[in-house]
């Protein structure tokens, strides 16, 4: 049949008008209406693709621009619904109807899909349009849509841009030089390579800005061909000097050429400068060398295990052998044409350059070392070999890295063994020393300690008396920094939390340092403690102070930091004497001079000082540096001419609790009439001692040697006191004279004196358990002191000793009859209690709980023991006690006799023991002396009481405490047993 509407309308009309379309929601085609005529008969005259969506259900009806669109779907699609027809987008296409039918358009640009119309998925771009389709009535009934395909558009833009960052990371990753120009030829970009080696900043060389880098004798040639091949789109390729960033004119080919577009349009220039200086020069020698080379010498090249390569006076490299890859990892094609000094170490360019210079002089090098950079990071050592030849080097490098690092490890532990040496050496000679300088300022402080009772009532005398003393005092000090550099003091360690300390001498260190010395202290939150010797640490941290004063000419800012620190094994390797761990920093910085790395080498020899002659004895260092090693810590020095220093003191954590400070309370001088040994290498020390212990009452004996005191013990006079010097000359030494003293005497008491105690009796900084010291120089009053005390201690061994025996003896003797007694005793006791016929004050008297301050010692003789009774008193009998008593046969005595009163025992010998037996099981009663060797009596009840709070504690001793301790008593040595039973009585 003829259709006027199909007329013109192509191949896809005569479709249609043969179509049964009866099947379809749109009726037989005669029945269309005129709405549907028109839209049908536009959209085939049409040159644009287009496809009408007809009813709810979109029935197709396209033109021959949407037939090849359609691919294999052609022509089944028409006539067909379109959501059967596109299932692969039939969500977007129902979607596309719901819109049109309700009146409204949809319109998108480059839309991706993907569709199956040649039978396999396809990715398309188009441009969709959709208008609704009206009937006669205006009403909607159906979708037109144009149909634009623009995939060949994105893809060729996305190639574009693809292109486009190819082509710049391309020209950023290869070492030539390469720039692009718009059509007009203004530059617009150029890569790294570019400014780095004309030495400019990016953007600096766009647009004709190039031009600064031109020869001038080549600027107008070069710009006027540029001009001329802008103008004609021809290839621009020109050889001209540019100027390198060290100012140099090296010679370039420059080639650049357009990019046309289809249209024959230039779009853009690329183009590349390539240095051609060397290889214009150098050009025919090297296919010289290349013809002439052997097969010997290229099998050479290729299997030598060491590094060679030939490079350029100026360091480009032009060959490298395989070795060099393997080696260093550099593939040739990547090293080839590459500056030799970029491989360089930057701390190993100026000898390098250096060495290159004397080989373009015709000197050779041998054994020349420097690291060269690994591709996969890090440098080999490299000692090379090297001679110039036709304007080129010839080199040969071996890898000694592994060697160096072995020599360099020797040589660090050489060093460290050398400076450990040195230091003990130095230590030993400086102990020495002190030990005979105080021998020294003992005699001269005793004499004058006895010069002081002759003259008083002479105040010019007495004036001059004291002087003399403050100097024996100066004296002292200066042999303490002697000692503590040696690692030869006595210390006196607490746990304690520095940073409360430091924070302590702030008022002190400001009327120390001047009113111009800013201090700043910093103390971090949740400081560890430290187990130290707090005077040391002021003596320490005084003389940092004040070295940073003057280093600052008194005027700057000191800054003490406090804080927690961790040194790991990495750390501690470097550093053999030093254990990894946790430790506790004070660092002192001042803003001062500065010291230079020869000075920091000897910053902590003794007696070495930057200071003017007389300001300084150059042991403040020394030390501070012997007083943090013999605690177990380190020092370490950070310091740069002009920049001030910094000194980090790093002394170890302790876990223990801190302790409670004690302030020293004065005690009264005290003699006694005992028999007192004194044993002195040195005349004048002995006399003064001999002399003052004579003025204090002791009966006194004299020795020169330890061999003359053991033939005074064994010639029978009772002896009380053995008074011995430490370092004596002759085969008996000191420790030994003690202990032959003891087994011929078992109550003798010693009491050990030195200026230098080497490891006799001191170990770790502490005296051995059971021992006493006495350093020297020490006063009347020290002397006088502990004299009084180790009597006490003695005199209270022996009383307890024959306590314990007549206790032994009463209660065999009692033995048998207790049986029988027991029932009378408890009905006695019973009937005592009820009529309280005996009033509480009518029991024996118990010693009283006081304060240090309120105790008075006495010079007491061994009392006789007093009758025990068989039964000791109710509360006192079976309770668990902790002793603790450094002096051996005082503590085997004193344990026995609790133990025969009924007593469970545990005896300590130091406070580190009791510490944890307390820890480990429950005591009622800790009795434990005042002087310990590790810490005191008074700092181990602090701890005890914190682990045992209802621990009862009595303080058994020749001393009074320091400070009061609340509920403790004292039982002041020799004390007897009915004391001791009401002591423990006490609840």
């Amino acid at each position: 049949m003829n259709y006027p509407f199909l007329n013109g309308g192509g191949h896809i009309a005569q479709i249609i008008a043969s179509y049964d379309w009866t099947g379809t929601s749109l009726g037989a085609i005669d029945s269309w209406p005129q709405s549907l005529k028109t839209t049908v008969s536009n959209m085939l005259r049409s040159t644009l693709p287009m496809v009408a969506l007809l009813g709810e259900d979109g029935v197709m009806i396209y033109n021959d621009g949407y037939s090849v669109f359609a691919g294999r779907r052609h022509p089944m699609s028409l006539g067909s619904r379109v959501c059967e027809s596109w299932p692969e987008v039939a969500e977007h296409n129902a979607h596309v109807i719901r819109v049109a039918l309700a009146g409204g358009t949809l319109a998108y640009t480059d839309q991706e899909m993907t569709l199956l119309r040649s039978g396999r998925p396809e990715q398309v771009w188009m441009d969709l349009d959709y208008a609704p389709i009206l009937d006669e009535a205006g009403k909607p009934f159906g979708v037109l849509v144009v149909v634009v395909e623009t995939t060949a558009k994105v893809r060729a833009v996305q190639q574009l841009r693809a292109s486009e960052n190819t082509f710049r990371t391309l020209a950023q990753a290869i070492p030539s030089q390469v720039w692009a120009a718009d059509a007009d030829g203004a530059l617009t970009w150029l890569n790294e390579q570019v400014y780095r080696y004309s030495g400019t900043q990016p953007g600096q060389l766009t647009g004709d800005a190039w031009t600064a880098v031109l020869h001038p004798d080549d600027s107008a040639r070069v710009t006027a061909a540029w001009r001329a091949s802008v103008a004609t789109a021809q290839n621009f390729e020109v050889e001209y000097r540019i100027r390198r960033a060290d100012g140099a004119w090296r010679w370039h080919i420059v080639r650049a050429m357009p990019i046309i577009d289809d249209n024959g349009v230039v779009q853009r220039w690329v183009g590349t400068s390539t240095d051609i200086e060397d290889q214009k020069a150098t050009a025919s020698k090297l296919q010289q060398q290349v013809a002439e080379r052997t097969a010997e010498r290229d099998r050479m090249w290729r299997h030598a295990t060491d590094v060679m390569l030939v490079a350029s006076f100026d360091g480009w490299i032009t060959s490298v052998n395989p070795a060099f890859t393997r080696l260093l990892g550099w593939d040739e094609h990547e090293i080839i044409g590459t500056s030799l000094y970029q491989l360089i170490h930057p701390d190993d360019l100026q000898s390098s350059r250096a060495e290159m210079t004397s080989l373009a002089q015709g000197q050779t090098t041998f054994r020349f070392e420097n690291r060269t950079l690994r591709k996969g990071g890090g440098h080999a050592i490299l000692s090379w070999t090297a001679v110039p030849d036709e304007g080129y080097i010839h080199a040969v490098g071996r890898d000694i890295t592994v060697e160096r690092a072995a020599a360099e490890e020797v040589r660090r532990t050489a060093l460290k063994l050398q400076q450990a040496q040195k230091m003990e050496a130095i230590g030993k000679l400086t102990g020495g020393v002190a030990h005979d300088f105080n021998n020294l300022l003992q005699v001269i402080s005793g004499n004058l300690q006895l010069l002081a009772s002759d003259v008083r009532g002479m105040p010019r005398a007495v004036h001059r008396v004291e002087q003399a003393l403050a100097g024996v005092t100066r004296g002292a000090k200066l042999a303490s920094y002697l000692l503590a550099f040696g690692r030869r003091q006595a210390l006196d360690p607490r746990v304690v939390r520095i940073g409360r300390f430091i924070t302590g001498m702030e008022d002190m260190l400001r009327r120390s340092l001047g009113e111009e010395i800013e201090i700043e202290t910093v103390i971090s939150g949740g400081l560890w403690n430290t187990l130290v010797d707090t005077a040391q640490v002021e003596n320490a941290v005084l003389n940092l102070c004040i070295n940073a004063r003057d280093a600052m000419d008194g005027v700057g800012k000191l800054t003490i930091e406090v804080g927690n620190a961790l040194l790991d094994e990495r750390y501690a390797s470097n550093h053999p004497e030093l254990a990894p761990g946790q430790y506790v920093m004070i660092a002192v910085s001042d803003t001062g001079s500065g010291m230079s790395p020869e000075i920091m080498a000897q910053a902590f020899d003794p007696f070495f000082s930057t200071k003017p002659e007389g300001k300084g004895s150059g042991l403040g260092l020394s030390m501070v540096y012997g007083f943090v090693r013999q605690s177990g810590g380190h020092v370490q020095i950070y310091s740069e001419p002009g920049c001030g220093t910094t000194v980090k003191l790093y002394l170890p954590r302790s876990t223990d609790i801190e302790d409670a400070p004690a302030p020293p309370e004065p005690r009264a001088v005290v003699g006694g009439q005992e028999t007192i040994l004194v044993a002195e290498d040195d005349e004048g020390v002995r006399a003064t001692v001999v002399e003052m212990l004579g003025e204090l009452g002791y009966r006194v004996l004299k020795a020169g040697d330890a061999a003359s005191a053991l033939s005074i013990i064994d010639s029978g006079i009772p002896i009380d006191l053995l008074f011995t010097d430490v370092v004596m000359p002759g085969p008996l030494r000191s420790p030994e004279l003690a202990r032959k003293a003891r087994e011929r005497l078992p109550g003798i008491g010693v009491l050990f004196t030195s200026g230098y105690t080497e490891n006799a009796i001191v170990h770790g900084g502490r005296l051995d358990a059971g021992v006493d010291l006495l350093g020297k120089p020490y006063t009347r009053e020290a002397l006088a002191r502990k004299v009084r005390h180790v009597l006490a201690n003695r005199q209270h061994a022996g009383q307890l000793a024959a306590q314990a025996a007549l206790v032994t003896q009463t209660a065999r003797g009692a033995q048998a009859a207790h049986a029988v007694q027991a029932t009378q005793a408890k009905q006695a006791a019973f009937a005592m209690h009820a009529a309280q016929t005996v009033p509480a004050t009518q029991t024996t008297h118990a010693p009283q709980t006081v304060p240090a301050t309120q105790a008075t010692p006495t010079t007491q003789a061994p009392q006789a023991p007093q009758a025990v009774p068989a039964t000791p008193p109710s509360p006192a009998a079976g309770r668990r006690i902790l002793l603790v008593e450094d002096e051996p046969e005082l503590r085997e005595t004193t344990a026995e006799l609790l133990a025969l009163l009924g007593h469970e025992v545990e005896a300590c010998g130091d406070a580190a023991s009791a510490l944890a037996a307390l820890a480990a099981c429950p005591f009622e009663v800790m009795l434990t002396d005042i002087s310990l060797p590790d810490l005191s009596g008074e700092v181990l009840v602090a701890r005890a009481l914190a682990l045992c709070p209802g621990l009862q504690v009595i303080f058994a001793s020749g001393q009074t405490p320091k400070a009061p301790h609340a509920g403790a008593q004292l039982l002041l040595k020799p004390f007897s047993i009915d004391q001791l039973v009401t002591a423990l009585a006490r609840p």
